[in-house]
């Protein structure tokens, strides 16, 4: 197989990467090296590799990625995570969203009658809250967390009707769109526009809605890490993780590895004629936000707790973990558990931080 992947050097990109070139593919990689997220020079690729230090933005670098004919392009390059709210709503709409239409253009083209086909990398933020259900008024689409229960230390989602605490539910990809924020809203837009133009080009697409990611190779340092670099750089400086809310948020922390056999299988699946739709990529056993902090402090430093202030954030969402039978069919199926994984991740050195420091 003949892959691009854009975003090719980044967290999930290179791991990507990895897999192809091991299992003897061609691959192209795309990617700026955005120094808010990168630190260091570019990885180190195998030879086997092109790499093209470019940006998807520029007309000129995506043409040069698709010189060759390429079978599969993995579209990993994002503008991710919460960064900076509003002061980063416009470089999340340029990256995000007209990154991808200016891709999407360079691949309809081509003058090729076989495009290539497209596995996006999505977002399970696309859904705002999970699903509930109210053991009174049946099952509900959202919860309701008002700011003022928030600050009263009151997290748990209330039913609209009666007013009781909701029971979460695993979510399905027909739960309707609620995005929180603006990376969310552009993940939705990244979607709803791959699909919309790949069916009028005959560019075959599938969308994979990532859950909780962790691993090697997380960007650090930086308000566009993840919650378990976060904790990680902590305890690596003998800190105790902060632990928003009561900790008892629930999460589908899946490894990177499993997210990889997701995009390969995907990748496949295009071929035989599954395209234009959206699949959860998770585990669908769902933890504690806690218990991830206290697990890779079992493994980096057994002395230390975390710590739980009761801060928050108004754009959080309480619960959301994936139900995962539509990729199982597929073939999908995780591969490492919650323990193995975080010992993994714990046991990785840190990725350097970026070449720019925030304040």
């Amino acid at each position: 197989m003949r892959a691009l992947v854009t975003g090719g050097a980044g967290f999930i990109g290179s791991h990507i990467v990895q897999a192809l070139v091991a299992r003897g593919d061609q691959v192209c990689v795309l990617d700026n090296l955005d120094p808010r997220v990168h630190g260091g020079e570019a990885p180190n690729f195998s030879e086997k590799v092109r790499f093209i230090h470019g940006d998807i933005l520029s007309p000129s670098s995506v043409r040069d990625a698709l010189r060759d004919q390429i079978d599969v392009v993995f579209h990993e390059a994002a503008m991710v995570g919460l960064g900076k709210g509003g002061a980063d709503a416009e470089a999340y709409v340029t990256t995000n969203v007209i990154g991808t239409s200016r891709l999407i253009d360079a691949i309809a083209a081509k003058t090729s009658t076989i495009h290539p086909r497209i596995v996006l990398a999505s977002t399970m933020a696309i859904y705002g809250e999970g699903a509930y259900s109210c053991r009174n008024c049946g099952e509900q689409r959202e919860g309701e967390r008002r700011y003022e229960d928030l600050v009263n230390l009151k997290w748990d989602p209330l039913c609209v009707k009666c007013g009781d605490k909701l029971d979460p539910r695993s979510v399905t990809e027909n739960q309707p769109a609620r995005p929180k924020s603006v990376y969310a809203i552009t993940k939705l837009n990244q979607e709803l526009m791959c699909m919309s133009l790949g069916r009028e080009s005959r560019i075959p697409v599938v969308a994979l809605r990532y859950h909780n990611v962790y691993g090697p190779r997380m960007p650090r340092d930086t308000p566009y890490a993840g919650v378990a670099s976060i904790f990680k750089s902590r305890l690596i400086a003998g800190l105790p993780p902060i632990v928003y809310e009561d900790g008892r948020q629930l999460r589908d922390f899946i490894h990177v590895e499993d997210i990889v056999q997701a995009n390969l299988i995907a990748a496949d699946a295009l071929e035989k004629d599954v395209a234009f739709e959206a699949f959860n990529v998770g585990t669908g056993r769902p933890h504690e936000i806690a218990d991830f902090a206290r697990e890779l402090a079992k493994c980096l430093a057994p002395g230390i707790q975390p710590e739980f202030p009761g801060l928050f954030r108004p754009g959080d969402v309480r619960h959301i973990f994936a139900n995962v039978s539509r990729i199982e069919r597929l073939g999908f199926k995780p591969h490492i558990s919650f323990e193995e994984g975080v010992s993994r991740f714990a046991q990785e050195p840190p990725r350097a931080p970026p070449k720019v420091v925030f304040s």
